[in-house]
């Protein structure tokens, strides 16, 4: 493996600039402003070579035991199995082992806790998605098209995709926080998305939901999809981080661990 930067527990100021051989990425995380207890996500950039890299999120459910470490012990289990990766035709069988080995590992070191999964392959400008529970997915071109959006798997996410919920409605549903697919569950399944290519000026956002309980996908899209790919990470983190302590009754607030990557490939 060429690179490797990973977040766990981490409780950054700032988000943090990586360069990669064939675009920049931004990773950025941090604890819930209204705790003192760890930051119970994590986030991992795994550079395999020049032209290919895998990106991960994981949220560690707070309302159970032991989650910071069910997060990390995710983003391991997928590092491990890159780590055996020889070429890059074999990166969706060891990403799959890789969260299969998660899923695992915390029934039986952690068990009675879990945490949701996004993965994104990145290969020579081609992504494909892998995800678990409710943290998301995000590719916008330039002037704002939204060309994939993970369904979260949640009973208010499954609404929202029927057409039973507006996102109005989601963001302030008393339920949207129940997940219905988790790491680290007897039943877990792993959802895996169609290849994608990405053009040069899209970005791609994968993050934990405190930042979509907190922002509407069109303000996300406003602030990713041009520009700094710095200062949109700045405003996205600032932001949020500000909804969760405003509580206003006609805004999106909701007080959670932020983590999010975003990524734009090279022009």
């Amino acid at each position: 493996m060429k690179n490797e930067y990973i977040y766990t527990q981490t409780e950054l100021a700032n988000p943090e600039r990586i360069s990669l051989g064939f675009g920049t990425a931004v990773a950025f995380s941090d604890k819930s402003p209204d705790k003192d207890s760890a930051n119970e996500d994590s986030a991992a950039l795994f550079e395999l070579d020049n032209n290919t890299a895998v990106f991960l999120v994981a949220d560690g459910l707070g309302s159970l035991p032991n989650a910071d470490a069910a997060s990390k012990l995710a983003i391991k289990a997928i590092q491990h199995s890159l780590a055996q990766v020889s070429d890059t035709d074999s990166m969706r069988e060891a990403i799959l082992d890789g969260i299969e080995k998660a899923n695992q590992q915390i029934q039986s070191k952690t068990p009675g806790s879990a945490t949701t999964l996004v993965v994104i392959e990145y290969h020579k400008q081609v992504i494909r998605p892998y995800h678990v529970g409710d943290s998301m997915i995000l590719v916008t071109g330039q002037r704002g098209k939204i060309k994939l959006q993970s369904v979260p798997h949640s009973p208010v996410g499954y609404a929202v995709e029927a057409g039973m919920l507006d996102e109005n409605e989601a963001v302030h549903h008393e339920e949207r926080h129940i997940v219905s697919n988790v790491v680290g569950s007897a039943d877990m399944r792993i959802e895996v998305g169609a290849a994608i290519k990405l053009s040069p000026m899209d970005t791609l956002v994968i993050a934990s939901d405190g930042l979509f309980d907190n922002l509407y996908v069109d303000e996300i899209v406003q602030l990713v999809r041009k520009g700094n790919l710095e200062n949109a990470a700045e405003q996205l983190a600032r932001q949020a981080q500000e909804r969760m302590l405003a509580q206003h009754k006609n805004m999106p607030s909701h007080a959670d661990d932020l983590s999010f990557i975003l990524f734009r490939p090279k022009k």
